[in-house]
């Protein structure tokens, strides 16, 4: 019988255990995850008012509920966690999916200013993550930077988002939500109220190229024109820099779409919106300005088409206010101790998902998602991508299985001292969620932290 450990409980990790039941009758997954939650990104990518994409949750479940899956999470591997090499002694193969955990750096004066985040620690925050940084660090437990402030908006009253990506739009649409809207999802207490709270009136959201390179989709896109009490404001001369804007009929389907939208937005905004966002092209950040000890503005060069698909610079600056600055530039996987890492590309390397050391195909080793190809694709992306490991790895089977592992490997965690959450455990978070959203009058309402989930999942067998 062929045993797997998969490391990651989102979609690649899900889809690559999937893959692996309906090709194998006899094979038996463990889906692994160093947080008691599982889906991954679903769970804390996804803006909490995409009720439609969140719900590709119960596609999730199905395949950790199957019979021949077990979830275990609250297990780190690597660093601080299960070694790489014991995961190996455990099981007859392991499948890294660990996705791409952080996020680019713009590499400029004034980044670390105090009101300056990545977009990731910001969906973090509004996703009830529980390494958030707007909360403390549990002990024993590490967070990177700084505790947010009020849920990063005190005193802010005009924020940049420099990116046009989809998580930019995520993050500009949440900053503009009201909370009547919000109530209904399962966004932190904490976040919702100081979204309610919030006092931003201008949202700008920045790309260093043109409208026809933006990286959103439309649907995300028309989106933000359909925001409460909100104008949105596209500046002509800034689009028409663009080569392809005036006629956009030669541009691939999806850009055009997004072209066509912003035509509309072009012009002056309509009055009496209570908020304005304005989307801004050919400005390339190169500097945060400091104004009382935090950020103040965003200082940009003026970018103009270089004829080749890129920007050059134009010698020209423009500095706008800004007491909160999120970057959303892109991710980018990060080593795992343990397995090789190549850090130009922050993949592992690999050949068709067998993990390859020094060249050499690592037996039993293998990647899925976006530890395998780097940030790029949509969630369905992680299906075709993970049924090619999974291929690889069952036309490896028959070798690996001549090795002896362990018959329950949770009960050899246990034993040095981990303790996964199983999936009562998570049944139990869950219950623990629909009750605190019962008791503040919402529905489902995420726990925030650590401490509160782990404490939820001890409940299990109550």
């Amino acid at each position: 019988m062929l045993r797997v450990a998969v490391v990651g409980s989102g979609p690649s990790g899900c889809y690559t255990a999937q893959s692996l039941v309906q090709q194998d009758p006899q094979v038996r997954v463990d889906v692994l995850d160093r947080l008691p939650c599982p889906y991954g990104l679903v769970r804390y990518g996804v803006a909490p008012d995409h009720e439609k994409i969140k719900s590709l949750q119960n596609n999730l479940r199905t395949v950790l509920e199957h019979e021949r899956v077990r979830f275990l999470g609250g297990v780190p591997v690597g660093s601080g966690g299960v070694p790489v090499a014991r995961l190996r002694e455990l099981y007859h193969a392991v499948v890294y999916c660990v996705g791409a955990a952080t996020d680019r750096r713009l590499g400029i004066p004034g980044e670390d200013l105090p009101g300056s985040w990545s977009a990731t620690e910001f969906v973090s925050w509004y996703s009830a993550h529980p390494d958030s940084p707007g909360l403390p660090a549990p002990a024993g437990r590490e967070r990177g930077g700084p505790p947010a402030d009020d849920g990063f908006l005190r005193g802010v009253r005009s924020a940049v988002v420099i990116g046009v990506g989809n998580v930019a739009v995520d993050v500009t649409r949440m900053l503009a939500r009201g909370a009547a809207e919000l109530r209904p999802t399962d966004m932190p207490h904490a976040a919702l109220t100081a979204l309610a709270a919030s006092e931003v009136t201008d949202i700008h959201m920045v790309g260093r190229r043109g409208p026809s390179q933006a990286r959103f989709t439309t649907k995300e896109l028309r989106e933000l024109g359909t925001l409460p009490d909100t104008a949105v404001l596209a500046d002509p001369a800034e689009l028409a820099l663009d080569p392809a804007y005036p006629d956009p009929a030669a541009l691939p389907a999806p850009q055009r779409r997004n072209v066509e939208v912003l035509r509309d937005w072009a012009g002056p905004a309509a009055p009496g919106a209570r908020r304005l966002i304005r989307l801004r092209f050919f400005l390339r950040p190169v500097e945060l300005l400091p104004r009382a000890g935090r950020v103040g503005a965003v200082r940009f060069e003026r970018t103009v088409p270089d004829g080749r698909g890129g920007v050059t610079g134009t010698g020209r600056f423009e500095d706008v206010e800004a007491q909160l600055v999120l970057r959303s530039v892109g991710y980018r996987g990060v080593p795992l101790e343990g397995l090789p890492f190549d850090a130009a590309g922050g993949t592992v390397p690999h050949l068709a998902g067998r993990v390859l050391r020094e060249g050499a195909v690592a037996p039993g080793e293998y990647v899925a998602g976006w530890i395998k190809r780097g940030p790029t694709g949509v969630i369905g992306t992680n299906r075709p991508c993970a049924k090619e490991t999974v291929a690889s790895l069952l036309e490896d089977a028959p070798a690996l299985v001549t090795r002896d592992v362990a018959d329950d490997p949770p009960a050899a965690l246990r034993a040095e001292g981990i303790e996964p959450v199983e999936w009562a455990g998570w049944r139990a978070i869950e219950r623990a969620e629909a009750e605190l959203g019962a008791s503040l009058g919402r529905s489902v309402v995420k726990l925030p932290d650590w401490e509160s989930l782990l404490a939820a999942a001890r409940n299990a067998g109550a």
